[in-house]
């Protein structure tokens, strides 16, 4: 096989072209988001990266996937998934963000010292994964991705509407010879299914827990795909769906929840009345939040940070019962609640690291962990279980030596372990295990929101003319630069007794993240308050000036 690199220039003159308007994007923490108007060219591009990456990791699976997530309907994105389903390695992102930034007339040079830095051989095979979330644009902007690996002679998958963690599951399924398991989407379906069924058992409903859940689908593609595992789990959970079919993330899912903390529209009635247990996922399903209202109305979330401890009490009790040594280890970012974090250390005794915001970061430090939870507060996470750990749960399983209860103890530890996907945060599989434990432990909402009481907190975003003039450090929690704002926000923090604030640039748009917490609600609303109002002034704030949220 011959690969012209020429083809790659002339094609995306014909067909994909950069306009010289057109201004430099970033590869970020989520790839490249922007306008769906402005991506065909950003498109094609990355389709001739995955073809590239997929040879220089000796022609295993790359995926590509076109979403844009928890963003407005008008947005889209594309990010690319490497061989064992993380996020793309950290040096090639600089890759993709100089390949897409160059005009058209330097295109074929600017491949050509790809291949020739990375030194990839283009004859060999190429294969690429693509899939899309339900955005209108995402059909055309697939075809833009497909060309640009077509132009290098590679081959394509194409899966179209899938969520985001089962295009990640099914490139590791792939590269792994489908050890992890069939890279379809009954496959895909079947293995969490058939984990949850083996776990639940019979029994439906158990001490407070009810076996009713709402389901807000952001009408994206986890709505579309939830129906699909309705059908499949066939009563052993009575899932209701809504927020099915209209604009994807308009005043619904995850990430509307979370910063609005309220319930989203389109919630039925029944749920409020009988204080029903509510779920929202985010566009293309890889993040999950829980909620409801008390009798008296009041909205309480659980968030991400309430997942993982959840889920790491859980398996801490499981590991203990089955007698096995593990060293287990719990991962936050900056944007976890402290009493969440004083609850894991000094109630529940697990070891908790703090990383930089991002996925790609919290999954990095939990591979150290014989098994690593990493949960963002926003929902986005996943457990990591080490070979180390799956060789001795299973040894555990299979010792006849052992008595009956620690072996049958580790048999469900290992159908946890296929319960989860271990690839990315995936909301369908998160929420199957919330499900598990909440129903073992015989718990509903009010039961699980009793182990600790979260500090009052707010989540603002602050416009800027250009987010790179604010550079942080320590985990996103101190700020470097404009010289002299962490100053001014630690004065201003001062004044609230438990506060805590940071600010942060978002990865994705120009936007700067203005995150606080208090020991009151009030509280917590003016700290953001004032320190978004200094971040405006301090950094380049551009339209409204931030106003006071209602508390």
């Amino acid at each position: 096989m011959s690969v012209n690199l020429r083809s790659v220039f002339a094609f995306a003159k014909e067909y994909h072209q950069k306009k010289e308007s057109q201004k430099d994007i970033q590869y970020g923490t989520a790839g490249f988001r922007s306008h769906a108007d402005n991506l065909d060219y950003v498109m094609y591009r990355m389709g001739v990266l995955a073809a590239l990456r997929s040879r220089a990791k000796a022609s295993q699976a790359i995926g590509v996937m076109i979403t844009a997530s928890h963003n407005p309907e008008h947005d889209n994105g594309v990010k690319l998934i490497d061989p064992l389903g993380e996020m793309l390695e950290q040096r090639w992102e600089k890759l993709a963000t100089d390949l897409v930034n160059v005009p058209d007339s330097e295109l074929e040079a600017q491949v050509a010292k790809i291949c020739e830095d990375e030194k990839i051989d283009n004859n060999e095979q190429a294969k690429v994964f693509v899939g899309m979330d339900t955005r209108y644009h995402s059909p055309q902007l697939s075809r833009a991705v497909v060309n640009g690996i077509l132009a290098l002679k590679g081959t394509v998958t194409e899966f179209g509407i899938v969520t985001t963690p089962m295009l990640h599951y099914f490139v590791t399924c792939t590269n792994t010879q489908n050890a992890y398991g069939v890279p379809t989407e009954e496959g895909y379906m079947s293995k969490l299914i058939a984990a949850f069924k083996a776990l639940r058992g019979e029994t439906g409903e158990q001490g407070n827990y009810r076996n009713q859940l709402y389901y807000d689908g952001a009408n994206g593609v986890g709505s579309l795909k939830m129906l699909g595992f309705i059908k499949k789990l066939n009563g052993a959970l009575n899932v209701k769906v809504f927020n099915s079919n209209g604009k994807i993330n308009f005043k619904c899912g995850a990430d509307f929840v979370k910063t609005n903390h309220r319930v989203p529209e389109g919630l039925p009635e029944d749920a409020l009345a009988s204080v029903g247990r509510c779920c929202s996922v985010d566009g293309d399903a890889d993040r999950v939040v829980y909620y409801f209202t008390d009798a008296d109305g009041v909205f309480h979330l659980l968030d991400g940070d309430r997942i993982a401890t959840l889920l790491a009490g859980y398996l801490k009790d499981l590991i203990e019962q089955c007698g096995v040594q593990l060293e287990m280890g719990l991962v936050q970012t900056a944007y976890a609640n402290g009493a969440s974090t004083d609850y894991i250390v000094n109630q529940m005794k697990i070891p908790v690291a703090c990383t930089r915001t991002g996925v790609k970061h919290l999954h990095h430090k939990a591979l150290e962990y014989d098994i690593g939870v990493y949960f963002e507060a926003n929902g986005h996470g996943t457990i990591i279980y080490s070979d180390k750990a799956k060789r001795a749960i299973r040894a555990a399983s299979e010792d006849e030596t052992r008595p009956e209860a620690q072996r049958k103890t580790a048999a469900r530890l290992l159908q946890f372990i296929d319960l989860t996907n271990e690839t990315v945060g995936d909301a369908i599989s998160d929420m199957l295990l919330v499900e598990t434990v909440l129903h073992a432990k015989g718990w509903n909402l009010t039961d699980w929101l009793a182990s600790y009481t979260d500090l009052p907190n707010v989540l603002e975003k602050v416009y800027l003319a250009d987010r790179n003039v604010i550079t942080v450090t320590d985990a996103d929690r101190v700020v470097v630069e404009p010289e002299g704002l962490q100053d001014a926000i630690d004065a201003i923090v001062s004044k609230f007794p438990k506060g805590r604030s940071f600010v942060r640039p978002s990865g994705t748009e120009d936007i700067v993240r203005v995150y606080a917490e208090a020991d009151t609600r009030e509280n917590a609303v003016q700290l953001s308050f004032e320190v978004a109002n200094l971040v405006f002034d301090r950094a380049g704030g551009i339209g409204s000036r931030p106003t006071k949220m209602e508390f």
